[in-house]
């Protein structure tokens, strides 16, 4: 005669963890279910009628394969989840090959004689300049851009008669109201060629050549 409560051993699941150990059906609640009730008819049915099982003891086994049932329900949603945020990355990822995105650096990106970067201020800067320099180190030119507040800003030069190709970098000088240096971040634009996405996460693949993680990017253009 059966008398003792019911093993769920044999459902393919551990209460309170989420590893299978019948890899053929441990996934499918039904299945669990479904092997639960033939389990407790056969307790029924081959119960001791002296001593038979009672209310309480039913309530606790039913609470166990719910307890199952709902681990199991529970792994199959968050798969669910982490497969739309997989989606979803994707998607946002491809929306943004083919425009610029912000990286630290010092080459500035030229649309035909136009030259474009950007810069980050970590203050207040009463007067900010940018040189943009030749290839043995001399300045080419200077654009003059004023008072900037802390943050980051966006400049473009017109190189005019100078030779794009003859430009290597540009560099910011910032100094507050009081002539005193202020701390600068240049940031160079460059064109996402292509987009990765791995373990959670995004990589821009640049025309440069560099390949950065999504949050590495300072901004889009």
């Amino acid at each position: 005669m059966l008398t003792s409560a019911l093993d769920l051993s044999n459902l393919g699941t551990t209460v309170g963890s989420t590893t299978a150990v019948n890899s053929n059906n441990a996934s499918d609640p039904q299945a669990s279910q479904d092997r639960f009730l033939k389990l407790l008819v056969a307790q029924i049915n081959n119960q001791d009628p002296l001593n038979p099982m009672d209310n309480a003891q039913m309530t606790t086994q039913m609470a166990q394969i719910n307890t199952v049932s709902g681990i199991q329900e529970l792994n199959a949603t968050l798969k669910g989840m982490a497969e739309q945020s997989a989606a979803l990355g994707s998607l946002q990822g491809a929306a943004l090959i083919g425009r610029q995105a912000l990286v630290e650096g010092d080459a500035l990106a030229f649309d035909g004689s136009t030259g474009k970067g950007a810069f980050n201020l970590a203050a207040d800067a009463g007067s900010v300049e940018v040189d943009v320099m030749g290839s043995t180190g001399q300045v080419l030119d200077t654009v003059k851009l004023g008072a900037k507040g802390a943050g980051q800003h966006s400049f473009s030069w017109d190189a005019g008669s100078i030779d794009p190709a003859s430009v290597s970098r540009f560099v910011v000088r910032s100094v507050s109201t009081g002539g005193e240096a202020v701390a600068n971040t240049a940031l160079s634009p460059q064109r996402i060629d292509s987009v990765s996405f791995a373990n959670g996460a995004i990589s821009l693949q640049l025309a440069n050549g560099r390949a950065v993680a999504y949050d590495q990017a300072r901004g889009f253009m």
